[in-house]
């Protein structure tokens, strides 16, 4: 049984179409995870420390450009779950306000701000992975594995 040239070619040109169609949904569904971290953080963050990581003067620490982001590597992720109050210095300005936590985030949630912080407004240190965040959330009995 043979099937005639241009069946042949609608099938393929079918299948072309369903594979593109295929892909294009799926990219859509990476596109909102993929800027989750700029999202979350103009949700949770922005109100406090600006629109662009700028902070407040000298109420509110930056996180743009800021020595305390690659310094304090390991904490950030309890500091983000759990909060903060005391004092600190960042790029050599004592703040001492308290920062509220996020416990309705999930850890890959958690994962996905830090790496956003992480690599904007002059800050180029290296991503965190979920693993590493869960491990250190654990530290603060953070961790909600997800």
């Amino acid at each position: 049984m043979s099937c005639p040239a241009s069946s042949i070619i609608a099938r393929v040109a079918l299948l072309a179409a369903v594979s593109v169609t295929g892909l294009l949904s799926l990219a859509g569904c990476f596109t909102e995870r993929q800027n989750e971290g700029a999202q979350l953080y103009a949700s949770h963050c922005a109100n406090c420390h600006g629109d662009q990581g700028q902070g407040l003067q000298r109420l509110i620490p930056p996180v743009a450009g800021a020595d305390f982001v690659a310094q304090r590597r390991a904490d950030l992720p309890c500091i983000i779950r759990k909060g903060l109050k005391g004092p600190l210095v960042v790029n050599g300005v004592s703040y001492n306000q308290v920062m509220p936590g996020h416990e309705d985030l999930t850890d890959s949630q958690i994962t996905n701000l830090l790496n956003f912080l992480q690599t904007h407004w002059g800050n180029k240190n290296q991503p965190y992975t979920i693993r590493e965040a869960s491990d250190l959330l654990g530290r603060c009995n953070g961790s909600d594995g997800q």
